[in-house]
Formats: C-alpha cells, structure tokens, sequence
C-alpha cells in the first residue's frame, strides 16, 4: 500500500522528542490532533473485547469454582476418590496451585510478551486454560491435580497481562475506560458463575471434576476468537518502528488490522490513524526496547511506581480479609442464609456485579482519578467502622453490615476496575509489556502474601486492630492517589505517554 506523500513515512518521523518530565511544551504538534478520525463501528468493537475478556471470565471461575471444589474433594462420600483425606497444606497447593502459576505466568510474560505480540500471547493463555482444566478435571491423584492447578494459573498470568493490553491498545479512547472496566465485570460475572455452578455440583459425586471441567468449553471458544482476531495494530507499529521486519509491510498489514477491529466506518481514515500514531511514536522516542536499566528511569519509572502502586494498594488495604468475615457479620446480623459461605459468596457476587457495572458506566465520563479518590475514601471509612465493631461495637452488628456492604461496593468502584484500567495505559508502548507484567506480578505477590499474613496477624493482633491497618494504608493510597496518579480520561495511549509521564 503506497503512503500518503501529505503523511510522514517511516523514515521521516520527528526525531525531536520532549525531555523526561516536560509536559505541555508548545512542540506538540502531533499530540493535539482531533479524535474524530478515531471512527469505528460498534458491532466491529464487540468481538476485540470480548475474546479477550474471556480470559478474565475464566479466572474468577476459577476463584469461585475452587471454593466448592475443595468441599467436594475433602466429602468422603462424595470425592470419588480414595484420596479425599487431604491436609491443610494439601488443601492449600489445590486452593493456591492456580495463584502460583500466575506468578510464573506473569515471570514469563516479562520476557515472552513483546516477542509473542498481545494476541499470540492470549492464544497461548487459552491453551494453558484447556489443558489446565482438563487435567484438573481427569486427575487420578492429588500430585496431577495440582500440576493441573499450576498449568491453569500460568494462563491466569499470561491472560491477565495480555488482555488488558489487547483492549487497551485496539479501544477507541472514547470507550477504552468502559471496556478495560468491563473485564473487571467479566472476572467478577465469572466468580459468580463459579460460586453458582460450584454450588450446584457440590452435591454430586465427583461433582468437582465438572466443576473444572466446565471451563473447557470456554477455553476452546477464547482460543479460536483469539485466532479469529487481528493482531494489535500497535504492536505491529511498534515492531515496525524498531526495525524488527519490513517496516511498510508492518504498517499496511497495522491498517488491515485497523480496518478489521474498528470496522467499515474506519475505512476512510485507517491511513491517516496508522500515519499519527507512528508519527506520535517517534515523537515520544519509541524507536529503541527499553532496557532494564532504563525501566528504573525517567517516564518509564513513573510509569512503573504508578503501575505497580496502583496494584499493590489494591491487595493489601484488606479486600481478602474483608469478605473473609463476611459470613459472620451477616450472620450476627440475623441473615440466616449467612450460614452458607456459597450463599454469602452469591449474594456477596451480585452486589459486586451492581457496583462493578456502575463503575463500567460512569468511568469514561467521571474520569479515574475522581472513581479511585471517592472509592478509597469510601473504604477507609467502611474499615474504620469494621474495626470499631470488633473492638467496640460489637453488639451494633448494623454497623459491621454497613461497613462490610460499603467496603465491597466502593472497592468495586475504584481499585477494583480502575487498578486494571490504569496499568494497561500509563507504560509507554515499548515498555507496556514488560512493565505490565510487573505490575501483574505485583499484584499476584501481593495476593499471596496477603493471604498467608492474614490468619497469622489475625492471631496476633486480632481482627479490629487488622481492619484498623488496612485502614491507615487506605489513607496512605489516597496519598499516593492525590499526588502520583494522573488523568487519563479521553487521551490516546501516546497523549498520556507524552503528557502524563
């Protein structure tokens, strides 16, 4: 395809780029192009997002589906097996078999995910679903159960670091917030379908092969969609920036790619969008991979403190042990049902969905920064007044419910969605790969730490002085909220590369 002379080539880009911290200089020109051109069709938008969605599907099934299996395994009468008398380690390697291969999962997409591409990386991710859930479902022993846990969580990992960059960088920046947002739904739907199914299953014998064996099915689907699908037109302009192939061929087969996600109402300005976004590339300096060095510097830093900050303060201002008292509270309330941890969970999942889907709604319109300030303001007062009831209160269950039903709903609204949101947008493309893969690390790291210290300090300190940490540390990410975080609310992924870093 032959280049517009009006347009830049490739080897005319301005090579004049804006020193580490300049922000709003007046050579800017190629950042202030109207988004207009960013056309698309809405039916065209759907399958982009949706095939990689599934992969946050699949994970919260799995959190949901896991809480009833371990149920099942352990029921002498309902196990199917000879080996249903398992220890707490045992059952620990089948409840965190997955968390751990999301860490190596997410190791590995440090060094795999630029070279793989997002949706090569997302195939591979399918794959690991399949075989991790089919092995899972057909283990004979324990030792081939958990090696199935393992190989399913490295799909976690790899899913959940490349979907949110598929979405990101193939969204409109109109609705980029609503459909990145949207997968939080998606793991949220699927922890309540987990929950549900599991809960239906639990009964049967061998009921928790079915359980796992479920997501098969889901698995296949994700993998074809993901084939179906064009590669990102961003990464095939960033290979073709940095040399790596015949750089026109690159950036005609980014507009076909284009052309395929944004649909027939892009087809007029497919050249012109290609043309920016290349001549936005150079401008903020894209043309060479980040170096390991150079990840701990200048915007790339930035980038990172934000990033993994962000993911970080999702995990340990409490959400874990918030619902791991959630049955109790409902309970010393006088909800009856509160007994079934899997109706708790159910219900629990519902008003998530609720909150999550507000937050979907409003994102692109409100903006991040006010979502996360509101959010986490929200949860800091919900553990004040949960440590209160434990210390102070605890004959005003009213208070522990308010508590626990503000925690869940503000947590939905602002670092459940938005962490996920802002690290798919603050690394500059040639670090998003590796720079997402380290927030993803951190935030699995995070979870299992956080999970192992909680019974322990749970012990030691009890559960009113705990909920009273987590309070502090509340107040400590809305610091860091007020004063790290920007804006990112209607800007293309190189406008925040170029203003916000």
């Amino acid at each position: 395809m032959a280049s517009d002379p009006e347009q830049p080539t490739l080897s005319s880009f301005p090579k004049e780029r804006k020193p580490h911290g300049e922000i709003g200089s007046a050579r800017e020109p190629l950042l202030n192009v109207s988004h207009d051109s960013e056309k698309y069709s809405v039916s065209a938008a759907i399958f982009p997002f949706f095939f990689p969605a599934l992969g946050g599907l699949l994970y919260g099934y799995d959190i949901g589906s896991t809480s009833c299996a371990t149920i099942s395994i352990e029921s002498p009468t309902l196990s199917g097996v000879s080996w249903y008398n398992l220890s707490s380690i045992e059952i620990g390697l089948v409840t965190s078999g997955s968390l751990y291969g999301a860490l190596i999962g997410s190791v590995l997409a440090f060094n795999v995910a630029d070279f793989l591409g997002r949706r090569r990386e997302l195939v591979s991710a399918a794959l690991l679903y399949l075989v991790g859930a089919l092995v899972t479902a057909l283990a004979p022993n324990l030792p081939i159960l958990v090696i199935g846990r393992f190989v399913y969580g490295i799909g976690i990992g790899l899913a959940m670091h490349a979907a949110p960059m598929y979405i990101a960088e193939t969204a409109p920046s109109s609705i980029r917030g609503l459909l990145i947002s949207l997968k939080e739904f998606f793991i949220v739907l699927g922890m309540v379908a987990g929950y549900g199914i599991g809960s239906l299953l639990v009964d049967t014998v061998a009921g928790w092969r079915y359980m796992y064996g479920v997501s098969s099915p889901l698995a296949v689907i994700m993998g074809i969609g993901m084939c179906w699908l064009p590669a990102s037109p961003r990464w095939l302009l960033l290979c073709a920036i940095q040399g790596k192939g015949d750089g026109e061929n690159l950036k005609s087969t980014a507009i076909h790619c284009l052309c395929r996600i944004r649909g027939q109402a892009v087809d007029d300005s497919a050249h012109r969008q290609v043309d920016e976004i290349l001549a936005e590339l150079a401008y903020v300096g894209e043309e060479k991979e980040v170096t390991f060095g150079e990840m701990f510097r200048g915007k790339c830093l930035k980038a990172l403190t934000i990033g993994a900050g962000l993911v970080l303060f999702q995990q340990i201002t409490g959400q874990p042990s918030v619902l791991y008292y959630a049955g109790s509270i409902l309970q010393s309330a006088g909800f009856s049902a509160a007994s079934d941890a899997t109706r708790v969970s159910i219900l629990l999942g519902f008003f998530k969905l609720i909150m999550t889907g507000t937050a979907v709604a409003v994102v692109d319109k409100v903006g991040r920064r006010p979502l996360l300030l509101g959010g986490v303001s929200g949860m800091a007062v919900s553990l004040f007044l949960l440590g209160s009831y434990y210390i102070f209160l605890d004959d005003a269950a009213v208070v522990a419910v308010i508590g626990l039903l503000l925690y869940v709903g503000c947590y939905q609204i602002s670092f459940g969605p938005i962490g996920w949101l802002m690290i798919s947008e603050v690394f500059p493309l040639r670090l998003r790969g590796r720079g997402l893969s380290i927030a993803v690390l951190v935030n699995f790291g995070a979870n299992a730490l956080v999970t192992f210290a909680f019974s322990p300090l749970k012990e030691l300190l009890g559960a009113g002085i705990l909920f009273y940490i987590f309070c502090a540390i509340a107040v400590g990410s809305l610091v860091f909220i007020y004063f790290i975080v920007p804006e990112t609310k209607g800007l293309t992924l190189e406008e925040i590369e170029a203003k916000c870093l």
